[in-house]
């Protein structure tokens, strides 16, 4: 066994709590993970983890040697980086988190016009719509929308994109068009839940900030979700612009107040601050940042 492949196999199994997801995170079986481990664990002479049949945990020696082998593979990722750049050849894995609407679609399609250029690269991509932690999990990028609240992490910005309200023909024949954006307090909103309350909407009304509270019958935390259910007529909307772009284009959605809209979101490529970034990595970001500078 080779110690860098014994060590990474030792984090990722060390970060999942498990022999099973570190497996998986690492494109190997539990069986030859659980091998790599015990191999390791005898040339060290020392025991790394408790194991019992239903948790992974550090004993306190494993818990050293995770201090101290994540920097190490990092710095080797790092000279491996270099070498590739002189050779101008991209190699290795990349793994990204992103939300699942934007990720199934847009980030996909600008995937997929980066690989071809890179064919040596592997991407990884896991999708949610939950808050998933970058450097705990292992990941070496995040897409993400809304303002960066983790000081150990860097954000690279990508683009602004468009938050709009719109509903369905359906919806405003049935209740009726509100005529100005305070009416909505009078409408079955439907609440888009991430990263911050979304009962009240802002607008720019004459020039002035106005935020108007909403409330509705069915909240979610994705924006996909959420222009779905706006598109059946269940009510009124607020999401990113490119959730609902499909269905105003298909006439299943209208946007509303286009002329008194007040809020974009960021959108941003994250990634660990004290993790150096290897060349297949900035050369993606490179390439995200090329792909939706001109927006969606």
């Amino acid at each position: 066994m080779d110690t860098i492949v014994g060590m990474r196999t030792f984090v990722a199994v060390a970060r999942q709590r498990s022999f099973t997801a570190g497996a998986k995170q690492l494109e190997i079986s539990t069986k030859l993970a659980s091998k790599y481990v015990r191999q390791l664990e005898e040339k060290l002479g020392a025991q790394l983890f408790h194991r019992t049949t239903r948790s992974v945990t550090l004993t306190e020696t494993g818990e050293a040697y995770f201090t101290r082998c994540v920097p190490l593979l990092e710095q080797f990722d790092e000279l491996e980086g270099v070498v590739q750049t002189r050779q101008s050849t991209l190699a290795g894995s990349i793994r990204i988190t992103a939300p699942t609407g934007f990720g199934s679609t847009h980030l996909v399609d600008a995937v997929s016009h980066f690989q071809p250029l890179h064919p040596d690269v592997t991407i990884q991509l896991q999708l949610a719509d939950h808050y998933v932690p970058v450097v705990e999990e292992g990941f070496d990028l995040a897409i993400r929308f809304g303002p960066l609240n983790d000081s150990s992490l860097v954000a690279r910005k990508l683009m602004d994109m468009r938050m709009v309200v719109a509903a369905s023909p359906d919806y405003l024949s049935r209740v009726g068009e509100p005529q100005h954006p305070e009416d909505l307090s009078q409408h079955n909103c439907l609440l888009m839940r991430i990263n911050a309350d979304q009962s009240r909407w802002p607008f720019n009304i004459e020039g002035e900030p106005v935020s108007v509270r909403v409330s509705g019958s069915f909240h979610a935390n994705s924006p996909k979700a959420i222009a779905q259910m706006g598109a059946t007529g269940l009510g009124i909307i607020f999401c990113p612009h490119y959730a609902i772009k499909p269905y105003v284009e298909t006439g299943e959605l209208k946007i509303l107040f286009e002329e008194q809209e007040a809020s974009v979101i960021s959108l941003y490529a994250v990634y660990p601050q004290s993790r150096h970034l290897s060349a297949r990595v900035r050369a993606l970001i490179d390439h995200l940042v090329e792909t939706f500078k001109a927006g969606i």
